[in-house]
């Protein structure tokens, strides 16, 4: 049997107060009988019971991570590299789908933030006042949403778009289009950026949308930008730009003969994909250590600032980019 807080006392001739003291507050007992505590502690093989500390201290040593769409191939690299981050400084990572609905979002932050210690929210639908409102109740870190003082990992694409724009115009391509895959988020940052990337390198860019960024979103695109006689796509993701190339194959149009396409991710489809998928990378381990680490450190203090940490990216050529099609310069 485990032996018990109980048996270093007796073995020490302390209180079991004092062992508590001795192993988890040291400071506060004296250096003699510190050292005879952690004497019989050690002697008698006694290893404290990190629960029963936790629920003394009000603590879960879990964190929550909520989602918007457990389904798409971004994500599970990412729920992967948080539960290690978490689980090297003891923590329980738990995860949970929002299916990229506030109603649903608001269900799930309310049953989850009972059972952890902090939250980590993926592109949030939530209005800014109700993420305010809850960052003031407890920890919380934004991925991918902006709210005025709710600490963010804010994952930065103007970089990887410059790289895309600037890759797209040395192709000779012109007429782009951009397939708006943010649904009715409140952050459209994203298009932005897109938007003024683009026009700064002198791309005529048609934006449609916005749609759902789903499989199916590219599915839909696809003859639009046929339509558009645009020679080369930007998709919101890779899975927008998976539906994309699909459709492209089953109306006859090749690429990057044709259609040059461009994803955002680098989620493992972009390298099975024929051709392999060019696209702008985010990084999955740099993003789950700033956020896991930005978190824990909000659970043990909260700074009078909300702290904005940033992460870049960075495009990624591969097979589905090359030259515009002549009849188009």
């Amino acid at each position: 049997m485990a032996v018990t807080i109980g048996e270093v006392a007796k073995a020490a001739g302390v209180s079991v107060s004092t062992v508590s003291r001795a192993l988890n507050t040291p400071d506060l007992v004296n250096a003699v009988t510190r050292q005879r505590v952690v004497a019989a502690a050690e002697k008698l093989g006694y290893s404290p019971n990190p629960a029963a500390r936790s629920l003394r201290e009000g603590r879960t040593e879990s964190l929550g991570l909520l989602i918007p769409d457990i389904t798409n191939p971004f994500f599970p690299p990412i729920f992967k590299a948080m539960q290690e981050r978490a689980k090297r400084q003891g923590y329980t990572l738990l995860v949970a789908d929002s299916d990229e609905r506030e109603a649903d979002e608001l269900e799930t932050i309310a049953a989850v933030s009972k059972k952890v210690d902090g939250l980590i929210i993926w592109a949030s639908m939530l209005p800014e006042e109700r993420l305010t409102e809850l960052a003031a109740r407890m920890p919380v870190v934004l991925v991918n949403r902006q709210a005025d003082g709710v600490s963010e990992v804010h994952v930065s694409l103007t970089d990887g778009i410059a790289q895309a724009a600037e890759h797209l115009k040395a192709y000779g391509h012109q007429r782009c289009v951009f397939v708006d895959g943010n649904g009715n988020r409140p952050d459209q940052s994203r298009s932005k950026s897109i938007r003024a990337a683009f026009d700064a390198h002198g791309l005529s860019l048609i934006e449609i949308g916005p749609y759902e960024p789903r499989f199916e979103t590219g599915v839909h695109a696809a003859p639009l930008v046929l339509a558009h006689e645009a020679t080369a796509v930007l998709a919101h993701n890779d899975l927008v730009a998976m539906g994309v190339l699909h459709q492209l194959a089953a109306l006859g149009a090749s690429v990057p003969g044709d259609v040059s396409v461009v994803g955002i991710d680098d989620t493992i489809l972009a390298s099975v994909s024929t051709p392999s998928l060019t696209t702008i990378r985010i990084d999955p381990d740099e993003v789950a250590s700033r956020a896991v680490d930005l978190l824990i450190g909000l659970t043990h203090e909260r700074p009078a600032e909300a702290p904005v940490v940033q992460v870049g990216s960075r495009l990624i050529p591969r097979g589905t980019t090359g030259p515009a099609r002549r009849e188009s310069r």
